[in-house]
């Protein structure tokens, strides 16, 4: 643009414009995917200012000395004939062939295709979560059809702004042909003293030989620009999906053969159409007999063994087909979490039906992320016939934890104790936590909930249910490999705490451990910082996981408390400090920690604690044991066989600044109790 060119460079840039414009058609022809040529909307952009800089540097040479090399004089004279008003003919038809017809008809393509693959954006991630959830794709797979999405609306995009770069640059070419045409011409006649006629022949060929070889590749990229945006629906190159769709159906080639003979004798040349006719007509028979072939080969695909026609068999004589060698390798793996469900419930997943269940399950590995801090593997839907038409089961590992009916035409009512009165229904029991319920008609819902009674729909019952279980089950869900994976996504943002950790003070192993005890009493472990630091301080004084356990429990007390707190205010119930330091003095430190006490104190502690835990719960207070911290896992370890779910806290786990109220004591009436050797 700026330093002026000997003729014969401008005559290799111009000869390299042309080529590069072959070669970018001739790629556009052979792409299979629009991402496969992802640069193209930046490369429109360079060949399109590279073009400009041509007609700049062709236009000084012209207007300068009247001559601009040897490709533009070519133009001038052989393409158009040495006559410049047929030039100028030719020049403006290109112009109206590329503005017109293919620069208008590629930016509408681009604009459209950028806005909807836009709007499909929200539908297309939720069909990857939903083939992710049902186990049809891995992580990897997810991952990469995601970024595949991004990067289809960032193409389209910027194809969309890109086709307004060649729009652009049809009309300079106009404006910069006219302005050189009049250039040219006062400079021939004031500045060197040329005749009128002779200015006016000399400059207008060249301006319009300057035109045309700019153009020319102009119209090869808005061809390519329009292939490419017309792309989204093919499988394989331009020229395969051409051959393969354009002969398919036999007939249509047979009435263009008839049609080509009938124009061949009431007028046209007898001679082309005849000739044209026999070529079609030898694609037709070609295509009919290959359909014909591929016909009688699904046949014999799809016959019996043992019967005339099936592969493998001639005549009556069988032949067996040998099979190669299957891998067995694959039927070694279990998927980590299972869903089956009988062909009942198969509309809770269809989402043709109008089933969310996929959907839902999305929601609920979330909601695992955000309040446990785990990420739980992809839940494998699956249906099985073996099952009754309305169960479904859960498995972890392959192994059944939880199995249960619900009724997809119903929905489930339960009573939380404010219902006034009573509804029709079937009796059932809620899967998720054992509570009385009753399945209700759709239409009874108004009534149920109008009565107090809570109503939930079928979905939302196996979603609860799953909830739960991954609650429950999440110590079993979490492995080396996703503890792996969460140190490596603290390690991004604090790599310092993770490298003093692991491996000179910890093992993986190690930490998985201790997150399991955490998650087995239902800890989230999304601060999963905090834990990291206080096992880098405990670690240096004792590797016990069960030491590093209840000081990571220190730790995390305002966390723990938030759990269970109401207003700032903690209800608990208390242990008697005779019983206390009777469990103190009985308990034992060793791989796990627990205590040697008698078969009778145990029953005692059992009864004693049943009655405190049904007096908070019919306060409608979730029953807490606040203990001493030396006696906390002792006392849970003893009573999770009996009451799994009770919550178990020492005093160095309550938060500073909240208040604790006792709402009753656990202790035993016989005062002289003494440990034993039995082992509870």
């Amino acid at each position: 643009m700026i330093v002026p060119v000997p003729p014969w460079v401008l005559d290799l840039l111009l000869s390299t414009n042309i080529t590069l414009a072959l070669v970018i058609l001739l790629v556009t022809l052979y792409t299979e995917n629009a991402l496969a040529f992802s640069v193209f909307p930046t490369l429109l952009l360079i060949v399109t200012l590279f073009r400009l800089s041509l007609n700049i540097t062709g236009t000084r040479s012209i207007l300068l000395h009247g001559y601009a090399g040897q490709v533009i004089e070519a133009f001038g004279n052989v393409v158009v004939g040495g006559n410049y008003a047929v030039g100028i003919v030719i020049f403006t038809i290109l112009i109206i062939i590329q503005f017109v017809v293919i620069t208008n008809g590629a930016g509408r393509v681009a604009e459209v295709a950028a806005r909807f693959t836009l709007d499909a954006m929200p539908g297309k991630q939720l069909a990857v979560d939903a083939d992710l959830n049902a186990g049809l794709i891995t992580e990897a797979e997810a991952r990469q059809r995601r970024k595949d999405i991004q990067r289809a609306a960032d193409f389209y995009g910027a194809m969309d702004g890109a086709s307004k770069f060649v729009r652009g640059d049809a009309i300079a070419a106009v404006i910069i042909v006219f302005v050189n045409i009049i250039g040219g011409f006062f400079i021939g006649i004031f500045q060197q003293g040329m005749p009128i006629l002779e200015a006016l022949q000399r400059f207008t060929l060249l301006t319009i030989g300057e035109g045309i070889v700019t153009q020319i590749p102009a119209l090869l990229i808005s061809t390519a620009t329009g292939i490419i945006v017309t792309r989204a629906a093919s499988e394989g190159s331009f020229g395969h999906d051409l051959s393969r769709q354009l002969i398919q159906e036999p007939r249509a080639l047979l009435i263009a053969a008839v049609l080509l003979v009938l124009f061949g004798l009431f007028g046209l040349p007898p001679l082309f159409m005849f000739l044209l006719a026999a070529i079609v007509f030898v694609l037709f028979i070609r295509q009919r007999n290959a359909q014909r072939a591929a016909a009688l080969k699904a046949g014999q695909a799809g016959a019996k063994p043992g019967q005339p026609g099936a592969p493998g068999v001639t005549g009556s004589t069988a032949q067996p087909a040998v099979k190669p060698a299957e891998s067995v390798v694959p039927l070694l793996s279990y998927d980590p979490m299972e869903l089956e469900i009988g062909f009942g419930l198969i509309p809770l997943v269809d989402v043709s039906q109008g089933g969310d269940l996929l959907e839902r399950i999305t929601m609920i590995r979330r909601h695992a992320a955000r309040e446990l801090g785990i990420v739980v593997p992809p839940i494998r839907v699956r249906d099985n016939l073996q099952l009754k038409p309305a169960t479904y089961v859960v498995k972890i590992y392959g192994l059944e934890v939880a199995r249960a009916e619900v009724m997809v035409s119903r929905l489930l009512a339960m009573n939380p104790g404010t219902a006034t009165n009573g509804i029709d229904g079937i009796p059932t029991t809620e899967p998720a936590f054992g509570l009385p319920a009753l399945w209700i008609a759709e239409s009874a819902r108004g009534d149920a909930e109008m009565a107090g009674y809570t109503v939930i729909d079928p979905t939302s019952v196996i979603a609860t249910h799953l909830t739960e279980i991954i609650k429950t089950h999440a110590p079993d869900l979490l492995g080396r490999q996703e503890t792996s994976a969460l140190l490596d996504n603290v390690k991004q943002h604090y790599p310092v705490v993770v490298e003093e950790l692991i491996p000179n003070l910890l093992t993986v192993g190690e930490v998985q451990r201790v997150l399991q005890n955490l998650l087995r009493e239902r800890i989230p472990i999304r601060n999963l910082l905090l834990i990291l630091e206080n096992l880098a301080d405990g670690a240096r004084a004792s590797k016990d996981i069960d030491y590093l356990t209840e000081r990571v429990r220190s730790a995390m007390a305002r966390h723990i408390c938030a759990e269970y707190a109401e207003n700032g205010l903690l209800s608990v119930i208390t242990v008697d400090p005779r019983l206390e330091t009777l469990l103190g003095e009985a308990v034992r430190r060793g791989e796990d920690a627990y205590a040697l006490l008698d078969p009778g104190t145990v029953a005692k502690i059992y009864a004693s604690l049943t009655k405190q835990i049904q007096a908070a719960q019919q306060s409608g207070l979730q029953p807490i044991v606040l203990t001493s911290p030396g006696t906390r896992l002792a006392l849970k370890r003893l009573t999770e066989r009996a009451a799994p779910s009770l919550v178990v806290l020492s005093y160095s786990e309550i938060a500073p600044g909240l208040r604790v109220e006792s709402i009753g004591q656990v202790s035993t009436t016989d005062e002289s109790l003494e440990p034993t050797g039995a082992a509870v």
